[in-house]
């Protein structure tokens, strides 16, 4: 199974760790051995990294996250597109695979982190208050024009590792970081685009695979 390498610091230390706290219970407590057996089990399903494939390549913006559609709203995006978007926020609780990919092929053209709280990610104040990575992308296909992604932190994760940097190409699905320890991703879409959703609130999606939204 493939690890992703934006966890590498972490999924490696307490691999070392884990692994060692299993030799010593071996010894001198082996009815515990399983707890540090199931922690080691955690850290890899965590911090996995599937292979994906669009399942709709042409004219559609696929998920960039794992996790759950939570909500879709109209909103004034002002920190890239600068005007009014259709916002699709998807909420990853720790079970989720958290590594992030690009929701559409094209030219990373804006990067930006942001400090903020560590709301919880499911608070209505969370996309806006909480600390983020904003990446603003413009599309190779002209139905899809600009596209924003936030990687939004939470309660517990407190970490967003950011893979791409601006002038970048990136392919539709291609892996563009990821945030450690559960919280959100939302996608943004400019108006006039014509764009219909594709999956309803409280349906789970997979980064990289399912379509998020068709664009007309």
């Amino acid at each position: 199974m493939r690890l992703s390498p934006y966890g590498a610091r972490e999924w490696i230390g307490l691999s070392v760790l884990l692994l060692g706290a299993t030799a010593a219970l071996v010894i001198f407590f082996p009815y515990a051995t399983p707890v540090p057996i199931i922690a080691l089990c955690f850290v890899v399903q965590f911090f996995r990294d599937p292979e994906r494939t669009p399942l709709e390549p042409d004219r559609t913006v696929i998920s960039p996250a794992d996790g759950v559609l939570t909500d879709i709203s109209s909103y004034e995006e002002q920190e890239y597109l600068r005007c009014g978007a259709r916002r699709y926020g998807i909420f990853m609780n720790v079970f989720s695979v958290h590594v992030n990919r690009a929701p559409v092929g094209g030219v990373v053209e804006f990067v930006r982190h942001t400090s903020g709280k560590f709301l919880d990610a499911r608070d209505p104040r969370a996309f806006s208050d909480n600390e983020r990575v904003t990446i603003g992308i413009v599309a190779d296909d002209p139905r899809c024009g600009r596209i924003c992604v936030k990687m939004i932190a939470g309660l517990v994760a407190r970490r967003i590792v950011c893979g791409v940097k601006e002038g970048d190409r990136v392919a539709k699905g291609q892996r563009i970081g990821m945030i450690k320890f559960g919280s959100r991703v939302e996608v943004y879409i400019p108006e006039g685009f014509g764009d219909e959703p594709a999956v309803g609130l409280g349906e789970g999606v997979r980064a990289g695979a399912d379509t998020l939204a068709r664009v007309k």
